[in-house]
């Protein structure tokens, strides 16, 4: 499976040998990664935050706050806030909760005068032919649906 180079390189890297090059190359993927993750961090809550304000919700700063950001969503979506908790279930609550959110999105999208089938768009994410392109569609849309007028 491995060329001699490509196994040797693993041995290197397993033994902590590995040429500074590739331990540079890795250290940068992983920087870049934690400051793109930073980012969408920061633009989605600013998203839901400013929805939230516009929805006149009273504790929109929940939206900075994770976990309880989903709360804010299922409450503004006329759900329960304790829904949230199925995130503690495996698999069968990840499915329900992802459904109840999506419920929840629709009404907001409602609400804030879109089309409510634009919620639907996270789960083309599900499907790896559509999955970068339906998240950043989503971004997008987020983005109308909080600062549109």
């Amino acid at each position: 499976m491995f060329n001699e180079t490509g196994s040797e390189l693993g041995k290197q890297l397993l033994a902590g040998t590995a040429p500074a090059g590739i331990i540079a190359l890795i250290m940068a993927f992983i920087v870049l990664a934690v400051i793109v993750g930073i980012i969408l961090y920061a633009y989605t809550s600013l998203v839901w935050y400013t929805i939230a304000k516009k929805l006149k919700y009273r504790p929109a700063w929940l939206a900075w706050i994770p976990i309880a950001n989903g709360a804010m969503i299922l409450q503004m979506g006329k759900f329960h806030w304790a829904w949230i908790f199925l995130i503690l279930v495996p698999v069968l609550g990840w499915i329900a909760l992802f459904v109840l959110l999506v419920i929840s999105m629709w009404r907001i999208f409602e609400k804030r005068k879109f089309p409510g089938w634009l919620a639907l768009v996270p789960i083309l994410g599900c499907v790896p032919e559509f999955g970068f392109l339906a998240s950043i569609a989503f971004l997008i849309i987020l983005g109308f649906v909080a600062w549109k007028k």
